[in-house]
């Protein structure tokens, strides 16, 4: 089988730096991890929370502690980093080939959309982002790795667009359509799908950071030689 991820990104407009930050960390028992924060307000602040808690997870991850333990240890070192003063959401989709699961660790206001052959499902409880409240805990769900799963979230800009353009937000059925129609093979097309749908609600001024994410699991013979591959387009 194959694991693949995708990610598109852009900053609120007229800002240079992005409170969003995502990354993708190999976990040390086989797997890979995708890593999603968004710091709280704009500009170069957020942008160095939100790097902050990635960079930490991604080290975390990378000494092999548990998804639930990230996410906990994260938040009590932006909590004492930051005073309690400043919130971060933070979302981890791990493809744990240790234990044959897909993790998602979820403190988050926006939703975690699973797609597999069988059936879709959203994640969207209610839970507490990062950095201010002493006892907060992620949401923890776990499912077996299948064949054809595809895993997508986003940030809050993803949800809010449309809000000062239209007086609406972005229609959450609309964004279920795009991943219900495609498969595990199109996550590229997926979040480049949703972001401009996004971004077209906004009339191409996004009102802020936006950032969608994609794990998918396919089902691919292994070739001879297992080469992982990663494309990055970062426009300056």
């Amino acid at each position: 089988m194959e694991i693949k991820v995708a990610m598109a990104k852009t900053t609120r407009y007229a800002m240079e730096f992005s409170g969003d930050t995502s990354d993708v960390a190999e976990r040390p028992q086989g797997g890979l991890s995708l890593i999603l924060a968004d710091g709280q307000g704009h500009g170069l602040s957020a942008h160095h929370t939100s790097g902050l808690v990635v960079n930490r997870a991604v080290s975390l991850i990378g000494d092999g502690t548990r998804d639930g333990a990230v996410a906990r240890a994260v938040h009590d070192y932006l909590y004492a980093v930051k005073d309690k003063k400043v919130s971060c959401t933070l979302t981890v989709i791990s493809a744990d080939l240790d234990t044959q699961t897909m993790v998602i660790s979820r403190n988050s206001n926006c939703p975690v959309i699973i797609k597999t052959d069988d059936y879709v499902c959203v994640y969207d409880d209610n839970v507490n982002p990062i950095g201010v409240h002493h006892h907060t805990k992620p949401l923890i769900y776990e499912l077996p790795i299948t064949p054809g799963m595809v895993i997508v979230s986003y940030t809050d800009g993803i949800q809010s667009a449309g809000r000062k353009t239209i007086g609406k937000t972005a229609d959450f059925d609309k964004i279920m359509d795009i991943v219900k129609e495609n498969s595990a093979e199109d996550v590229d097309f997926i979040v480049n799908s949703i972001m401009e749908y996004a971004l077209q609600l906004d009339e191409n001024k996004a009102g802020d950071d936006m950032t969608v994410v994609a794990m998918s699991v396919c089902e691919k013979d292994n070739p001879p030689v297992r080469v992982s591959r990663v494309n990055v387009v970062f426009p300056f």
